[in-house]
């Protein structure tokens, strides 16, 4: 089985080793200990790459935690139905999100154009 010293996935995911120990102490991974070492396997990697991929994503450490706990116990159709409405929860939130990046865009826009229209005008010349 591979093994990973807390080192070696910081230097691979790019963060630093206070993150990882900090995802510890949050309980979304769980090295094993040889004396004040720590062991990281192939599941610890891969749950800290999920991490980090989800909170690019927008995903808090309390839906990071619930999506892994869904995924430990199994529950088939449970589980899976759990998934789709966390999903469409995320999506509905980026949608609105998005509505609101483009609606400040097209203020921003209006902005720039009256700002350009005054710079035309004779009267501050």
């Amino acid at each position: 089985m591979e093994k990973y010293k807390i080192s070696e996935l910081a230097k691979e995911f790019d963060i630093t080793t206070r993150s990882i120990r900090f995802y510890e102490d949050e309980g979304l991974i769980q090295p094993e200990r040889k004396g004040s070492m720590r062991m990281y396997n192939r599941r610890d990697k891969t749950r800290l790459k999920l991490i980090l991929r989800g909170k690019r994503l927008g995903f808090s450490l309390a839906e990071i935690r619930e999506l892994f706990e869904l995924y430990d116990t199994r529950q088939g159709n449970t589980q899976l139905k759990e998934m789709l409405k966390i999903i469409d929860e995320k999506e509905a939130l980026l949608m609105r999100q998005l509505e609101d990046i483009n609606n400040m865009l097209e203020d921003l826009s209006v902005a720039r154009a009256r700002c350009e229209q005054a710079l035309k005008s004779p009267q501050l010349n």
